[in-house]
């Protein structure tokens, strides 16, 4: 199957750097990338740009090989992890870093996805949106235990506290999952700064009415910063044809 894609990132309105990465495979558009740093500018620039390269580089020279690819996004995402903490260790000023991570990998029949964090992964297909990952926040394991409903958690004063992220030693679990992709569908991953922004009604309107990737992802940026834009944003769609 062909697929159409972009990335774009904006710092929003409120910010003055841009910590978030993303990456996408412009030649074959085998895998996509995005990470949200935090801890500081410099530090949460150096530990999503770490993420980006480190899963890149490790898929790029792996690819070809006979490992099973949920075993070699792991490792990919593992040795994200491992170099951002080698970073802390060395540059003292930047010990409190981390980040989010999504990456969207097709190497077999199923595309797989795996995550860390609360930038998302949606797959818009037939008017209707799902979203594949779940957030790694105080409030998304309150959501799924119940103790708190879907409209309580998008006003929650902790949605914004995560319960995972890169960057750490205690990394406890990295989400993988297959799922299933047709023609027609359409993927987004992004970080918070769309999501805390817009609702879930807007991006689905969006992809709806989707005209071309990039004409789509930069509305859905300018829609963010029109609603406040208090963090950066970045978008990246994904079109199965």
């Amino acid at each position: 199957m062909k697929r159409q894609f972009i990335g774009l990132t904006d710092t929003g309105v409120v910010r003055t750097a841009n910590q978030d990465n993303y990456f996408v495979d412009d030649e074959l558009g085998r895998f996509f990338i995005v990470a949200d740093g935090m801890g500081g500018h410099a530090g949460g620039q150096e530990a999503s740009k770490i993420a980006t390269e480190i899963i890149y580089a490790y898929l790029q020279q792996h690819w070809d090989s006979s490992l099973d690819s949920q075993i070699l996004l792991k490792e990919a995402v593992e040795k994200a992890n491992v170099s951002i903490i080698k970073d802390q260790r060395s540059n003292p000023a930047r010990s409190d870093m981390g980040t989010t991570v999504v990456v969207l990998m097709f190497r077999d029949e199923k595309p797989l996805c795996a995550h860390v964090g609360d930038s998302r992964l949606y797959r818009w297909r037939g008017s209707q949106l799902e979203q594949i990952t779940e957030d790694h926040t105080w409030v998304g394991m309150a959501l799924k235990k119940g103790e708190i409903n879907a409209e309580q958690a998008k006003f929650h004063p902790w949605r914004h506290v995560l319960s995972q992220c890169l960057g750490r030693e205690d990394l406890q679990h990295i989400d993988i999952q297959q799922f299933e992709v047709r023609a027609g569908d359409r993927l987004l991953i992004c970080s918070d700064g769309l999501t805390e922004e817009v609702t879930d009604e807007q991006i689905e309107t969006a992809l709806a009415n989707l005209t071309t990737c990039q004409e789509t992802a930069q509305e859905l940026i300018d829609a963010a910063k029109a609603a406040g834009g208090s963090d950066n944003i970045t978008v990246v769609i994904v079109e199965q044809e």
